[in-house]
């Protein structure tokens, strides 16, 4: 005890620039006086007479903890700023070290790195897969969100495919992957992959409830026989989406808004004028998104809205 206290006192008013020996659970430092007490931490209570110290019979002074980071540490104190490690896993092993040490713009150095990795690593969005009616209502209960779900088995299928189907099945699941890109931060999307006797079939949810039903499949008859004819509706599907996201608000959409699209829909064909009414939706669903301050991310595969639009629409 005697020799820990004479090291603190000699400590406290020696030259800034006095080294010290540093052994950090096995793990060997040298650094100065002035390095230690820089910054308003635990190392300064140590190393300026407040607190006692350990050392050994070769003068290294004792600190029972985990010396994997203390150099970073050390560097932090001279510097004021540091390079953290790229794993996650040692980064949370600093901001450990960091606590015990009082360093406290170091723990809010790694506490922002592990938050900001964080959201690195977490997908664009996620889709539920399910598998029985009581999985689809444990979600729709626990959602504020308006739903869009696509059940899609190829393999519920009694007859043959259409020579079109197999191609119809790919685009339904294409089209649903690349709305759920595009608006997870706005509606939740379900996949079912097994629910029913359905091969392909979308739904749309508001307030818990089903708000509409696009089926893809129908049965056709051929001379000999039956056959299973996959569609791919995607006009309706957009337009689907497009209605259901007016759930986003507490109270149900206005149904003359219903209405007025219907009548816009009606005249624009009956004038004979070539009405690319999927991609009419689809650039309506994509302009939604700049209602949000930031622009959305053009890598989520929205097409420029003018591209080719003003050649098809004459």
């Amino acid at each position: 005890m005697g020799e820990s206290t004479a090291l603190t006192q000699s400590w406290s008013l020696g030259n800034p620039c006095q080294y010290v020996k540093l052994n950090v659970g096995g793990s060997l430092h040298y650094t100065t006086i002035g390095t230690l007490t820089k910054h308003d931490t635990m190392l300064r209570a140590m190393f300026s007479g407040r607190m006692e110290i350990l050392t050994d019979s070769e003068g290294w002074v004792l600190i029972d903890r985990c010396g994997k980071h203390f150099g970073i540490i050390l560097n932090f104190l001279r510097d004021g700023q540091v390079s953290l490690p790229e794993n996650p896993k040692d980064v949370a092993e600093l901001l450990a070290e960091a606590k015990y040490y009082c360093i406290t713009e170091l723990t809010d150095l790694c506490e922002q790195t592990i938050k900001r990795k964080q959201r690195e690593t977490e997908p664009i969005c996620r889709v539920p897969l399910i598998t029985s009616l009581k999985e689809e209502q444990l979600l729709l209960n626990a959602t504020a969100k308006p739903v869009v779900k696509l059940l899609i088995n190829r393999h519920n299928n009694k007859y043959s495919y259409t020579s079109t189907s197999d191609d119809n099945l790919l685009k339904n699941i294409e089209l649903f992957d690349k709305l759920a890109l595009r608006f997870s931060g706005r509606l939740l999307f379900i996949k079912d992959v097994i629910g029913s006797s359905e091969i392909c079939c979308w739904s749309f949810f508001g307030h818990g409830k089903k708000i509409a039903e696009v089926c893809c499949t129908s049965i056709v008859y051929a001379t000999d026989k039956k056959h299973t004819k996959v569609e791919f509706p995607e006009a309706r599907i957009y337009e689907e989406t497009l209605n259901i996201i007016l759930y986003e608000a507490r109270n149900p959409p206005d149904q003359e808004l219903y209405h007025d699209i219907t009548n816009l829909e009606f005249h624009i064909k009956h004038q004979r004028v070539e009405f690319p009414e999927a991609r009419i939706y689809e650039e309506t669903l994509n302009i939604i998104l700049y209602e949000a301050r930031n622009p959305p991310d053009q890598e989520l595969g929205h097409v420029d809205a003018g591209a080719n639009l003003d050649e098809k629409i004459k």
